[in-house]
């Protein structure tokens, strides 16, 4: 084991048979968390790093769910702001401060999101952009955010919109409004950074592993490996679900609503050095967005639909959501976009608390609740304000139950790989890895010094040394957790299909 990883934030099937065994051997602990996926895996760090005996258990696999499925942008909350939500506008920026400053650094990337402005679009929209612009960049220095890691706002002329953006319409083109936001790297990867770092505070991560009973005097659990029943007693519960939420705790109320991304390769587009950001037809408060990723793609999204009836695990992009948003699209692009463009599709299940009226129009603020059972339900919120939710779920359940344990640490405590970033600029190791591992980087370069043809690329850079590190040290069981969820690669059919036997080999190869 490279001694750039320690023992303690490393996940494998060796700690998952040790955990597991503790837990059979002494079932007593203070606080079991249902769900991996970023609330979870926020909840166990918060807990254990309060010194609280923890595990996390997920029926699958770490950001399996919507963790994986968000357009991996870290927001400021504008969109909050504009519909007069000041309360969680101002907590999305301040957590995008601690995301981007703190917790995650090498995670989190400015990106400048440009409107652009056409003759005949109207002039009052082209004013609401740039004065929601201006609101934005009040929120970045409420949360005191630097402009060195968030630039402010600008209003540029046609030659510069067609430099960021060369797909779009030059026709009437006036310019454009450029502000920046956070943009992720990778959403799965930060769940498993979060499920690592709680990992070395203490906690135990189980994965495969689900929860088939609660109680207010224990809980059951089933090991999805070998099938056998683990009881357990702990003195508080925190069902972090997401959209399964209400199976665990039927007195929980949601209003599930569907968002779809397209996956277009960078070319069809003009290869952007920027968002494309296209306000909805008919409406004043929505956007969609074209998000150029550093592997060449663009995520295309978001539709926001509601979800009636059974809710599944991993939902399906139906027809109209695809032809929602190419339609969008098109009304700024000098070349249309086609059905043929599309390389892949994929749709998260926001977990909204029930409301009246459009999904759209739900707030995003989240719900900590206390079930009769004793149970803390966490639900609502979204990705920026995992950390807050967590802390928020993490004081009830201690207050609820009367837990003893320190005080919420997780605002000043850095994951796994974070470093500030004059230290990551000085790591010797590809950029690209930088951005994925932080200081981990050198570790994932370690796995291929017997072998250094596992660095060659696979499939868009990724490497079978990054498969590796997977197995060794990220808690990866089988090939879907490798190309689905550390890596990505999944995105795209065609290249999943490419890489899966080295995904299998990583797999017989790491002991």
């Amino acid at each position: 084991m490279s001694p750039a990883v320690p023992a303690s934030s490393s996940l494998n099937t060796a700690r998952r048979a040790a955990d597991l065994a503790a837990l059979e051997h002494d079932p007593r602990i203070d606080l079991l968390v249902v769900g991996g996926g970023v609330t979870g895996a926020g909840v166990a760090l918060d807990a254990a790093a309060r010194g609280l005996s923890t595990a996390l258990v997920e029926r699958h696999d770490l950001a399996f769910g919507t963790s994986r499925w968000s357009s991996k942008l870290v927001h400021g909350g504008l969109r909050y702001l504009a519909g007069g939500q000041v309360a969680i506008a101002y907590e999305s920026a301040r957590e995008r401060d601690v995301l981007m400053r703190v917790t995650a650094p090498h995670l989190v990337r400015p990106l400048p999101m440009v409107v652009p402005v056409h003759r005949g679009s109207g002039l009052a929209r082209a004013l609401f952009v740039r004065a929601g612009a201006g609101a934005g960049d009040l929120l970045r220095i409420m949360a005191g955010t630097p402009g060195g890691v968030l630039p402010r706002p600008r209003v540029v002329g046609p030659r510069q919109t067609l430099r960021l953006l060369p797909g779009v319409a030059r026709r009437g083109l006036l310019g454009g409004v450029v502000s920046f936001d956070g943009q992720l790297v990778d959403d799965a990867r930060l769940v498993v950074a979060l499920a690592r770092t709680a990992a070395r505070e203490g906690a135990r991560i189980l994965t495969r592993c689900s929860a088939e009973s609660l109680a207010a005097d224990g809980a059951v659990l089933r090991d999805g490996v070998t099938g056998r029943i683990v009881p357990v007693r702990p003195r508080a519960i925190v069902n972090a679900t997401g959209v399964h939420a209400d199976r665990l705790d039927p007195h929980v109320r949601l209003s599930p609503s569907r968002g779809s991304h397209l996956v277009l390769d960078g070319a069809a587009l003009g290869r952007p050095r920027a968002a494309l950001t296209v306000p909805v037809d008919g409406s004043a408060s929505r956007f969609v967005f074209a998000l150029p990723q550093p592997d060449g793609r663009i995520l295309a999204g978001l539709t926001d639909e509601p979800v009636d009836g059974t809710v599944p695990d991993v939902p399906e992009v139906p027809d109209s959501d695809v032809d929602f948003l190419l339609d969008q699209f098109n009304r700024a692009l000098e070349t249309r976009l086609e059905r043929s463009d599309v390389l892949g599709a994929f749709a998260g299940l926001r977990p909204l608390v029930h409301g009246v009226g459009d999904s759209a129009d739900l707030s995003r603020e989240h719900a900590v609740t206390v079930a009769p059972n004793g149970t803390v339900t966490v639900v609502g919120g979204k990705l920026t304000t995992y950390r807050a939710m967590a802390e928020q779920a993490v004081d009830t359940a201690v207050r609820s139950r009367g837990l003893s344990a320190g005080p919420c640490r997780t605002r000043a405590l850095p994951l796994v790989g974070a470093a500030p970033r004059e230290e990551l600029d000085a790591v010797a190791a590809p950029r690209r890895l930088v951005a994925r591992y932080g200081t981990e980087a050198v570790a994932v370069l370690a796995e291929a010094d017997a072998d250094p043809e596992l660095l060659a690329p696979l499939v868009r850079g990724v490497t079978g040394a990054e498969l590796r590190f997977g197995v060794r040290h990220e808690g990866a069981m089988d090939a879907a957790d490798l190309l689905d969820r550390r890596t990505r690669v999944g995105l795209v059919p065609a290249e999943r299909s490419a890489a899966e036997a080295a995904a299998e080999e990583a797999l017989g190869a790491v002991d």
